[in-house]
């Protein structure tokens, strides 16, 4: 039987990654991926002012990270900067504030490696609670924006003709972005929330045809790594969230080769000896 510990891992983990799956995908096809960076480096800010005020860091991490994502959107509206330099901008701002508090906030004890990449065997029953209970509910946001949502990606001024509101779904977007990498940041940590939305999504990309299907796969993909990373942690003694993004990339590398191709090949010589 597993221990609690490894049993309340197993469960927090898979939680996250069923959360991590869509989001990541829309991450990828949205390209994305420097705003999740971005929103990752406010999350030492959130820590940081949780322990300060004595906070749920989870809270704290989601207020400072939404704060930063209208901050962007209302930046794009305001400026004629791209978007690369307003995500520079403001994750480069938010690290160097929080790294001038940590050193003036010096009476606060951190585990910094845990902060850093995570500890998934220290969550306890309140964390599953909020990984599922929050989860459950940006799945559901989710689901209600899918259509304008993916509208959006693929053409906005369409999306915007058809009465869809592409705008309105992108902020509530940015807002679930940050929602997931605040109760994320107990698993991988600051430095490799971005890696858990966006490696299982891009393994499925490589498999998967349809949309639906790659949101599908994506979590699938997160789950295994998940269960994978944490057997192999637990057998190497190894650092949790690194351990499961490093399985995440090895699919990844597998999702490389040519599967498609030689599936077909083999139901080709099938045909054949029929």
């Amino acid at each position: 039987m597993f221990d609690d510990f490894l049993f309340r891992a197993f469960v927090a983990g898979i939680g996250l990654a069923i959360i991590t799956g869509p989001l990541g995908c829309f991450i990828v096809w949205r390209r994305l991926s420097y705003f999740g960076d971005t929103l990752a480096h406010s999350a030492l800010l959130g820590v940081l002012i949780a322990y300060a005020l004595s906070f749920n860091i989870i809270l704290s991490v989601f207020v400072i990270s939404g704060i930063i994502s209208l901050s962007l959107l209302y930046l794009q509206k305001k400026t004629y900067l791209p978007n690369d330099a307003l995500l520079g901008l403001l994750a480069h701002s938010v690290l160097a504030i929080g790294l001038v508090l940590l050193g003036l906030l010096t009476f606060i004890r951190i585990d910094l490696m845990g902060l850093l990449f995570g500890d998934i065997l220290s969550v306890n029953f309140q964390d599953i609670l909020i990984i599922w209970i929050g989860g459950a509910f940006v799945l559901l946001l989710l689901i209600k924006l899918w259509r304008p949502l993916f509208a959006g990606t693929v053409n906005s001024d369409l999306a915007k003709a058809e009465g869809l509101n592409p705008e309105l779904a992108n902020s509530i977007f940015t807002i679930l972005i940050a929602a997931v990498i605040a109760i994320s940041i107990k698993i991988v940590g600051i430095l490799l929330i971005t890696g858990l939305l966006i490696l299982p999504a891009s393994a499925s990309r490589n498999l998967s045809s349809t949309p639906i299907q790659m949101v599908i796969i994506a979590s699938i993909v997160g789950l295994i790594s998940v269960v994978l990373g944490l057997f192999s942690s637990i057998t190497w003694n190894t650092a949790t969230g690194p351990t499961i993004l490093s399985v995440a990339l090895g699919i990844f590398v597998l999702t490389l080769f040519p599967w498609k191709k030689l599936l077909i090949s083999k139901k080709e010589i099938r045909l054949i000896n029929k």
